[in-house]
């Protein structure tokens, strides 16, 4: 496993206040690892104080209300971090990682804990692909309750992907831009496809990591082309996140409120702002 990449706790405030209720869609969480141990073959090592007091304190500084706590990959489907982070925080809801191990006890049990989705990591760098046919049936049970589905998936993957994830009905998130080659700009093949998967009623996009894909070292307008045309292709079901602590960073880590303006730069009018910041996660999440 390679080493965590330690968390700025310097956040600063936006250069302007989001609208109220604006939501923070993906932070993860950690805790001391004799609690929370790490799965086998996890591809990083969980800092312990980046935990959900320290995630709340962040979205504070931001002027964030709401939050959504996302398992982290390194804990695979031992779920117990997400679902103690959620008690006593009315304001945040938890994506989980599940399989077929996964109880309908244990489901039940998350969603009465503020538990909305589950996220499938199809990107094979996080060494926890789920089977084709694994993921339709969790797809299955996680529609009787209501929960949306988050895909993490880059480049030639998606186009693996392309059939299997044609089929499912429930609301389908495309998570991280689908980590976009932006030299390829808003044409790139992988843009275009995921563009067109937005055309279906169902899909939904989370606007963040362009601080990943950047070629630059600030700003990051290379990637705000590509950002703002999947915000126009689905207003109605675009969203955003930090996606803090920034686990797994290769390079000089931008502080939280660059993450907030970048969106202020791709969504510039007001009620578009509004609808990914606060509407938008409302509807998703079930807040």
């Amino acid at each position: 496993m390679s080493a965590f990449s330690k968390f700025r706790s310097d956040t600063r405030k936006p250069a302007e206040p989001p609208p109220p209720g604006s939501c923070d869609c993906q932070a993860h969480v950690f805790g001391p690892i004799d609690r929370y141990p790490t799965r086998p073959g996890a591809a990083y090592v969980p800092d312990a104080e980046a935990n959900a007091d320290a995630v709340e304190s962040m979205h504070r500084t931001l002027g964030l209300q709401r939050g959504v706590f996302v398992q982290a990959t390194a804990y695979g489907t031992d779920n117990r971090i997400v679902v103690d982070a959620l008690k006593g925080r009315p304001n945040y809801r938890g994506i989980v990682i599940m399989d077929d191990n996964t109880t309908d006890r244990d489901l039940r049990a998350m969603h009465e804990a503020g538990v909305r989705g589950a996220r499938f990591n199809f990107w094979k760098q996080l060494k926890i692909v789920p089977s084709a046919t694994s993921f339709e049936r969790s797809i299955a049970r996680i529609a009787e309750l209501g929960w949306h589905a988050r895909v993490h998936a880059v480049g030639e993957e998606w186009f693996e992907l392309k059939t299997l994830l044609s089929k499912p009905k429930i609301p389908m998130v495309i998570d991280h831009m689908g980590h976009p080659e932006v030299k390829g700009g808003v044409d790139h093949p992988t843009t275009r496809l995921l563009r067109d998967m937005l055309k279906r009623e169902n899909w939904w996009v989370m606007i963040s990591n362009a601080d990943r894909v950047t070629a630059q070292a600030k700003v990051w307008d290379d990637v705000a082309p590509i950002a703002r045309s999947f915000i126009e292709a689905a207003p109605d079901r675009a969203i955003w996140s930090t996606d803090w602590p920034h686990v797994m960073y290769t390079r000089p880590m931008p502080n939280d409120a660059e993450l907030l303006e970048f969106l202020y730069l791709v969504a510039p009018d007001a009620a578009v702002r509004r609808k990914v910041l606060a509407d938008n996660p409302v509807r998703l999440h079930g807040f």
